[in-house]
């Protein structure tokens, strides 16, 4: 008796929230078809509750109502006797690359070699891992390993699966620009700008620049991508180039040279016959009540004063020799005219004897 007494008033003491519960749960279902499951994306209408608070793709991939996660993580589970291990994460310039060769259970290898898109990177060797410091663009490719298995008998030699390694580019080679020109006039304010973008996924990256012209720093690595001139002057005209580097150095760019021309005040030589106060000061001068005289004649080419022109230096060097030449050639005429003359010192006293005979 007492326990149908208690079941009764247990009956009538839930009966509320079972009633309660039948009303909630076609809403639940309903809700939950619509956002199909009880997890959503952020890119679906179905949000979370809201007090969750999302501030990028970094921090929430996945939603569950009060619950925030983290972007998936893919695991993949081999049964290949040798494996390649490479990083999961997307790799960007700078980054450091590691690849293990892995075997079955850690078996023992040797001869181990890594190759990319089919070529070997090196002698084979007992290493297992290979590493690139700072990876480029150009390291991008289809890495695999191959090893022997050490055994009792000659060994077993394996290869493992191709694994697809891609370097993207943390940013874009600046370019230069001038705002408001690269072409003022002297005094004028001009700012230059170097522009160039980080990837998303490497947003919080900080760069350094450096401005450059003719070959010279003029503004070490600083943190602002502009580099301002006050007031130009024409000492201020030149190519200019800029460096964009992130603040460890294992990436930096440089932009195009950029031209800059600064222009001075304009300013014309005074001419007479430009210059209307001279035309009005020469005016009475010009007139005179005595009749024009006849113009004279042009001079001829003949009359023309003689144009000093500068020594050709090739011809002035051919003249030197041909005038050393000509002392030698005196030199020798002078040693011939005293042989002559001895040789007829010699021949006169014969010449008499002869003649007295």
């Amino acid at each position: 008796m007492k326990l149908g007494c208690g079941l009764t008033a247990w009956a009538l003491y839930m009966f509320p929230a079972v009633l309660w519960a039948a009303q909630m749960l076609p809403a639940a279902i309903l809700e939950l078809a619509q956002c199909g499951g009880s997890v959503s994306t952020k890119e679906s209408s179905c949000h979370a509750n809201d007090d969750v608070t999302v501030t990028s793709t970094e921090e929430a991939g996945f939603q569950v109502k009060g619950y925030t996660f983290s972007e998936p993580f893919h695991l993949i589970v081999s049964y290949d006797w040798l494996i390649l291990q490479g990083p999961a994460a997307p790799m960007f310039e700078g980054d450091p690359l590691v690849l293990r060769c892995r075997a079955w259970q850690d078996w023992p290898l040797t001869q181990v070699t890594f190759y990319r898109d089919g070529s070997a990177l090196g002698p084979p060797g007992p290493n297992r891992e290979f590493s690139i410091a700072v990876v480029q663009e150009a390291d991008s490719g289809h890495y695999h390993c191959s090893g022997i298995f050490r055994s009792p008998g000659p060994g077993s030699p394996e290869t493992a699966s191709p694994m697809a390694v891609t370097v993207q580019e943390l940013f874009p080679a600046p370019v230069l620009k001038a705002s408001p020109s690269a072409e003022l006039q002297e005094g004028s304010p001009v700012t230059l700008s170097c522009q160039t973008k980080l990837s998303p996924q490497r947003s919080a990256t900080r760069l350094l620049f450096s401005f450059y012209k003719d070959g010279k720093t003029v503004r070490s690595r600083n943190l602002s991508s502009e580099f301002q001139i006050p007031t130009a002057s024409v000492e201020h005209s030149g190519s200019y180039w800029c460096e964009a580097a992130t603040e460890d150095s294992q990436v930096w760019k440089h932009s195009p040279q950029l031209e800059v021309r600064v222009q001075g005040p304009s300013s014309s030589p005074a001419s007479p016959t430009l210059n209307p106060a001279s035309q009005k000061s020469a005016a009475p001068e010009t007139t005179s009540t005595e009749p024009p005289r006849p113009v004279p004649p042009l001079a001829t080419p003949a009359s023309e004063l003689p144009v000093f022109c500068p020594p050709d230096p090739h011809l002035h060097h051919q003249m030197g020799i041909l005038l050393k030449h000509m002392q030698d050639v005196r030199v020798i005429l002078g040693h011939l005219v005293v042989e002559l003359r001895d040789l007829s010192g010699h021949l006169k006293p014969e010449s008499t004897k002869g003649a007295a005979k």
